[in-house]
């Protein structure tokens, strides 16, 4: 989809849409500039039918308006907005989406989006424009990869025009932010037999030599195996795709310190030995979405040229069952010396992240943050709003924390206090893998923690962010824009 601004008469605008913001209220000087102009040009049509309580302004609610007299669009979408006074950050978002959708199944292919001149309180000019395209553009999305759209289905949209007062290089901003974030959906809506740990290196090769300043290292099950990556290598043992750890690096910023994106990339998680139920275990598909997540914020950071130094490392795997898996009551030895043992198999994220970690330390990093879909018990504590951010640095956790407000692609913190660690001690290794039922999202951060002591380091759990049920079900991409958010700030630092 391409961006750009607008700025000719909205009566005379030819494209196929016109997309219109409307609050709940009868005063219409509360109502947006682009309002009262089309208003006018309507002979006062937009305000009768608001005082007739036509148009819908319910946050989010779409009232379609065709052929609109006095407007050369043949198409007006009017997108509710609620009380102007209570305008946030959330109820922006659940606008700009609603006119994705709508735009997005009906039979424009190209509009002008006056959105972002919307006050929204706490929020800027850049933030309304940089927000409108993303939500649209995310709205917009079809897979395709195993499935293509009907003959008469309805059809992307081309372009996008946006009124807003802020500098056209947000909508540069935009796009490569938007690129990233469809990449990460691709890869974790496409189906395990497609998307292996060979699969995300092939796509590791594709981004480098696509992005400009950017590097490839694929480390096979034999390299893996010299350097001892035996946590990893114990996971793919029962699968017949074997593992990859994926390193790709981007250099923005001469010999300064990289900041480390770290993904968990299990590909199709069974549990192992330790064997899932059978019903939903097809949404374990979903279970590198960690993977897809740093792929794709690394990939718009790479488009946005950041100067920094980005590495992001994927240890990618498939947890499957077979006589050559691993097994409850193994003891494992990691990269770092430190024994595990084993009392689930489908603990595996841990595991795949612990080597993985341990070999990031060897970039001698600005700071690491891991993305996983580690554990159900994120899901119930937090549901599907927000990820949950783990952290023994205050400053660090803050800087996510932050970035997630800002982009409204939220995360929570929750402890990671030294009381939890005994949980995961055992007589037979230097610790268990498993905590047990209590605080289970925060042992697992524990676990992470003891291969990263020495590093500035976070962890994102997100399986309940990573992807949608229901009618909705996929991928949602997040939290690429938390993460690409928080890099920029660190550009900018």
């Amino acid at each position: 989809m391409d961006f750009k601004l607008f700025s000719d008469q909205l009566a005379h605008a030819k494209q196929d849409c016109i997309i219109l913001g409307v609050f709940k209220t009868s005063d219409e000087s509360a109502q947006s500039p682009s309002f009262r102009q089309l208003d006018s040009a309507t002979d006062g049509q937009l305000s009768q039918l608001l005082s007739s309580q036509d148009i819908n302004t319910g946050a989010g609610k779409i009232t379609w308006l065709h052929q609109p007299a006095g407007i050369s669009s043949p198409r007006l979408l009017l997108v509710g907005c609620d009380q102007a006074d209570k305008f946030d950050a959330g109820n922006y978002r659940k606008a700009c989406t609603a006119a994705g959708h709508a735009l997005r199944a009906s039979r424009a292919t190209t509009a002008v989006c006056a959105l972002p001149e919307l006050t929204v309180s706490e929020r800027d000019a850049e933030w309304t424009l940089l927000t409108a395209a993303l939500d649209i553009d995310h709205a917009d999305y079809r897979y395709t990869r195993t499935k293509q759209p009907a003959k008469d289905a309805s059809q992307p949209s081309d372009a996008v025009a946006f009124i807003s007062d802020a500098d056209a290089r947000v909508l540069s901003q935009a796009a490569a932010i938007a690129a990233g974030v469809q990449s990460a959906r691709h890869l974790g809506d496409a189906p395990p037999n497609l998307c292996t740990p060979i699969d995300l290196a092939d796509h590791a090769r594709r981004l480098a030599d696509d992005l400009a300043d950017v590097s490839v290292e694929i480390l096979d099950p034999e390299a893996m195996a010299e350097l001892g990556m035996q946590a990893l290598l114990a996971v793919g043992k029962g699968s017949a795709n074997p593992p990859r750890l994926i390193a790709l690096q981007y250099r923005g910023a001469g010999d300064a310190a990289p900041y480390v994106l770290v993904g968990k990339g299990i590909t199709f998680d069974t549990g192992g030995i330790s064997i899932k139920p059978g019903p939903n275990m097809e949404q374990m598909k979903y279970d590198m979405c960690g993977a897809a997540t740093v792929l794709g914020a690394f990939e718009a950071a790479a488009r946005l040229q950041l100067p920094l130094n980005i590495a992001c490392v994927v240890a990618a795997a498939e947890n499957m069952p077979d006589g050559n898996a691993y097994r409850p009551g193994d003891v494992i030895t990691t990269m770092s010396g430190k024994t595990v043992e084993v009392l689930n198999t489908d603990a595996e994220g841990r595991m795949v992240l612990c080597d993985a970690l341990t070999w990031s330390a060897r970039l001698k990093p600005a700071a690491i943050v891991d993305v996983a879909t580690l554990t159900g018990a994120c899901v119930v504590a937090l549901g599907h709003h927000a990820a949950a951010i783990m952290s023994k640095h205050d400053e660090l956790a803050e800087e996510l924390f932050s970035a997630g407000q800002l982009t409204h692609d939220r995360a929570w913190r929750l402890p990671l206090w030294d009381d939890y660690q005994q949980q995961l001690d055992t007589k037979f290794a230097d610790m268990k893998n498993i905590g047990g039922m209590p605080a289970g999202s925060i042992t697992a951060g524990c676990f992470l923690s003891r291969f990263v002591e020495d590093q500035r380091w976070a962890h994102l759990d997100i399986a309940g962010a990573a992807w949608e049920w229901g009618k909705n079900n996929g991928s949602t991409g997040r939290p690429v824009r938390l993460l690409t958010q928080w890099l920029t700030d660190r550009s900018s630092a």
